[in-house]
């Protein structure tokens, strides 16, 4: 009880001593406004860099996995060789019928995946864009305005466009409001716009288009119909996909690939990060910022120590220990961390907004990036603090006295 007691009449003296302490490293960083204005700007800049790198790098990957998350499958069968739906390998479609002799199979359903040129309805510009072919009456998809347009596609030459695809395919959102008949020619055959969906831009193209697997045929007749490039299994309602997905591997010839959907995606995801230089370029950006703040923190940091360097030296001369005056420092880093954060939080937000509306990719603000962000300019500014450091224990109260 007396050591409680003791405790708490401690407590309080040492939190009210605290607080009456002078805030020194608030005091310096205020003193040169400029300076400080200057630092601010130069950490706001690798922030906001370090968050545009990390907003394309993940609107990339979401890209990636939005065509698989569109589609309704518990697991995939694709090629050994698949890596990327802008390239797809093919596989046999008995393979997916063979498939059905597995318990806890209920349905499959194929896809055919393909790329071809769309010619803008008014200009008769042409552009690539992604091809989708199904079976109308299966209803692959999980969108339900996908699958209640389905049946609109059934007639030769009849497809859904996606409204989400970038404006130089062409006003085909506001032609269908108008009630207008849009025609174009899709793979050099004439086509009709009969409906919408959402699916959204990717890295890989800027539009998509779902057609019957007949219209599919229709437009690529080089295209063997019994060759398909995804095979798209659902499961019975309490099958263990797991379980499911072991069986399918051991009783499929090995000239298949059985994924989960979300496995399926993942491939996407590592061709584009791992096979080609855009998820190297996003990770040297996200390293070039760092280093950018690390230097500008550094030479403002630097340039304070060296200015009260006779302040220091009188404080140790008065009984302070290096580790209060690095205390200091390190106290300053942490509060230039903060005051260049936020803006660049804010502004970052702002820039997300603006390259959704004009790419369409999904770009957007996340606890992840927001996080990750500020641990990496608190990380950036304490090792700031700690190269400047080496100067600010240099100061000797017998150089001054």
């Amino acid at each position: 009880m007396v050591l409680l007691k003791q405790d708490q009449e401690c407590r309080p003296n040492f939190i009210s001593k605290w607080l009456k302490r002078t805030p020194v490293a608030w005091l310096q960083l205020m003193r040169e406004k400029n300076r400080l204005l200057v630092a601010i700007a130069g950490i706001t800049f690798a922030d906001f860099l370090m968050f545009m790198q990390l907003g394309f790098q993940d609107a990339l990957y979401n890209s990636c996995r939005t065509p698989y998350r569109a589609l309704a499958t518990d697991i995939v069968l694709a090629s050994p060789d698949y890596k990327t739906i802008a390239r797809p390998e093919s596989i046999l479609r008995a393979r997916l019928y063979q498939a059905q002799a597995i318990p806890g199979v209920k349905s499959v359903t194929p896809v055919y995946l393909d790329v071809t040129k769309w010619r803008h309805p008014i200009t008769r510009v042409p552009r690539t864009i992604l091809v989708f072919g199904v079976n109308p009456d299966h209803a692959p998809f999980v969108d339900p305005e996908i699958r209640s347009n389905l049946p609109k596609i059934r007639p030769l030459n009849a497809l859904l466009f996606d409204r989400s695809s970038r404006s130089e395919f062409g006003p085909i959102p506001q032609m269908l409001q108008q009630q207008k008949v849009v025609q174009t020619e899709l793979g050099g055959r004439l086509i009709n716009v009969q409906g919408l969906f959402s699916l959204g831009a990717s890295f890989a193209f800027d539009g998509n288009v779902i057609v019957s697997d007949t219209t599919f045929h229709n437009i690529f007749p080089n295209r063997n119909p019994d060759r398909i490039d995804l095979g798209l299994i659902r499961l019975a309602p309490g099958a263990d996909v797991k379980k499911v997905q072991a069986q399918l591997r051991a009783f499929l010839p090995k000239d298949v690939l059985v994924l989960t959907k979300a496995e399926m995606a993942e491939v996407e995801v590592n061709y584009w990060s791992e096979s080609t230089p855009i998820g190297f370029i996003f990770g040297l950006g996200v390293g070039i910022g760092f280093v950018v703040g690390v230097a500008i923190v550094y030479q403002i940091l630097y340039s304070d120590v060296v200015d009260h360097l006779s302040e220091y030296a009188t404080l140790k001369a008065m009984g302070y220990s290096d580790g209060s005056l690095l205390a200091i420092l390190f106290q300053e880093a942490l509060l230039l961390a903060v005051f260049g954060y936020l803006p660049s939080l804010f502004i970052s937000i702002g820039f997300y907004q603006l390259t959704r509306i004009a790419t369409f990719l999904p770009m957007g603000m996340s606890l992840y990036k927001a996080g990750l962000v500020f641990s990496l300019t608190v990380l950036m500014c304490l090792v700031s603090a700690a190269i400047s450091a080496q100067k600010l224990l240099s100061a000797d109260p017998a150089d001054i006295f």
